[in-house]
């Protein structure tokens, strides 16, 4: 899993049963439009997250292009937990045998 989808899973679970607009989720991640929306794309296509459209009516009052809704579903929400629990669980691993990392003289590693 990579960063980039972890971090946009950790903003749908910010709040589970709100729907997010693709701008609110790039900031909340801190992430470009750009890398965010092939993500949510992923996600909906694996179940666990959803989308809705924005009421025409509601745009075109605000004089703003229509906003997409996400949200993640009961599902997604509970597989994300479990696989952003393993990635969590992963990096706290030791390094392996072979990997010697040896603090330096000027901080760095060798």
């Amino acid at each position: 899993m990579t960063l980039q989808t972890q971090l946009v899973l950790r903003a749908l679970l910010v709040d589970p049963a709100k729907q997010w607009y693709g701008l609110e989720l790039s900031a909340l991640a801190g992430l470009a439009p750009g890398t965010i929306y092939p993500i949510l794309v992923r996600l909906e296509e694996a179940g666990w997250a959803e989308s809705t459209w924005e009421d025409p009516a509601i745009h075109e009052k605000a004089g703003r292009p229509r906003r997409r809704f996400y949200r993640i579903t009961e599902y997604g929400a509970e597989e994300a937990r479990l696989a952003l629990a393993r990635v969590y669980r992963a990096r706290k691993k030791p390094l392996p045998g072979w990997v010697a990392v040896h603090p330096v003289g000027d901080g760095g590693v060798s």
